[in-house]
């Protein structure tokens, strides 16, 4: 039976090894699983505001399809916290989705005709090339430093063709952990403003930041058709209630496209009313936990990027933010980091991810994050070290 060519060739590496991971389980060895990005599986809780917020909203009623675009007051919300990001939206810009991959999915749908391409910072998070093939489009990567966060805007430039439609960043990166200074910021919009190009920014981990300002992309879109894509995952600790949000800048441009996105949200129906209340709730109540997030984290990337940064044949670039280290492999003895990495988990039971899963610019890197207790990190890092100093049989 038929099966769309578009599907093929779509993978998700961080998901995809796990089943490799369950296998060396069955061996009985025990895994340290530093693959995915999920704080609340690492002993990280959602503020219990938050979650009463929920039940009450369950409790008293508010269990039918919420508006297709999302409850206004939720809106109001997420405005008045892009504002303050120096977006120029207001709550009829906002649109709630279930994750910011609902509204990349949406997004993807509404700007791509068969074999249109967007550019994608390398390496990047596997479902922004996944979500424009699935839609038809061709993924095009532009190198950005992964020591240092800068886009090469003279590679970007090179891999503009006809057919691009938009550019994508995602600050703080996925998988690097680096952020995107003000003044790239300003050279990508004006280089989609020059070619007439969408730009897409993910902002997932925008306060999850470590010794720099975090640069909202708000603070250079001037009249640029600039698009944010956030929600409540990883800032908010709500990754499995699945909320997430696009902001529309104030450019006139966009208007055809908010349209267009408003009537996907109409088919799709609805996102949870009562995890609607709740993201209220995490906008408006107490914001110390995010405080205490930041430097629980910060302390954990200490000892690993420390750590990874003491192993023989291993370079690991400063984390400015989110939670991921994304080390380079110096001297891999192993075909590739893919097999770098599988044999890491058979050998020492630590399962991370091949960096070449996020694209050609993540060749001969890896990637971890950093969400475990200290002594579970040290633990791993030590497993790694191993593996890293004992040559291959």
């Amino acid at each position: 039976m038929k099966v769309s060519g578009n599907i093929v060739g779509v993978e998700y590496a961080i998901r995809d090894l796990v089943l490799a991971a369950r296998k060396v389980e069955e061996s009985g060895v025990t895994v340290d699983y530093l693959n995915v990005g999920d704080p609340l599986q690492y002993g990280f809780r959602t503020p219990e505001n938050v979650v009463d917020a929920f039940v009450k909203a369950a409790k008293t009623g508010y269990n039918y399809y919420a508006p297709s675009e999302g409850l206004p007051e939720l809106r109001q919300e997420i405005a008045k916290k892009e504002r303050r990001k120096k977006l120029d939206t207001d709550s009829d810009r906002i649109l709630i989705t279930n994750g910011i991959s609902e509204a990349l999915d949406m997004l993807c749908a509404a700007i791509l005709d068969q074999g249109d391409e967007v550019l994608l910072p390398g390496p990047h998070y596997p479902p922004y090339a996944a979500y424009v093939r699935i839609h038809g489009g061709v993924p095009v990567e532009f190198a950005v430093d992964i020591f240092t966060g800068k886009p090469d805007m003279e590679d970007l430039r090179s891999k503009i063709t006809p057919r691009t439609v938009a550019i994508c960043i995602i600050s703080p990166s996925n998988p690097t952990g680096m952020t995107f200074s003000q003044k790239s910021l300003q050279d990508i919009v004006d280089v989609a403003g020059e070619y007439g190009l969408y730009v897409m920014c993910d902002e997932i981990y925008d306060r999850i930041i470590y010794e720099k300002k975090f640069n909202g992309i708000g603070s250079v879109s001037g009249d640029s058709p600039v698009i944010v894509l956030n929600g409540f995952s990883k800032v908010h600790l709500m990754t499995g209630w699945r909320l997430g949000y696009i902001a529309f800048g104030g450019s006139p441009d966009l208007e055809p496209l908010q349209q267009a996105i408003q009537q996907l949200a109409r088919i799709r129906i609805a996102t949870s009313m009562p995890a609607q209340h709740a993201a209220i709730e995490s906008l408006r109540g107490p914001q110390g936990y995010v405080d205490k997030l930041v430097s629980d984290l910060g302390r954990r990337r200490d000892i690993m990027v420390r750590r990874l940064n003491e192993m023989p044949n291993i370079s690991c670039p400063q984390v400015q933010g989110a939670f991921y280290a994304f080390p380079r492999i110096l001297d891999n003895p192993y075909r590739d980091d893919h097999q770098f990495i599988l044999e890491l988990l058979k050998s020492q039971g630590v399962l991370t991810v091949h960096g070449s899963g996020f694209g050609r610019y993540g060749k001969d890197h890896f990637r971890l994050v950093f969400l475990p207790p200290p002594d579970i990190l040290e633990s791993a890092m030590d497993k790694i070290e191993t593996f890293v100093t004992k040559p291959p049989v």
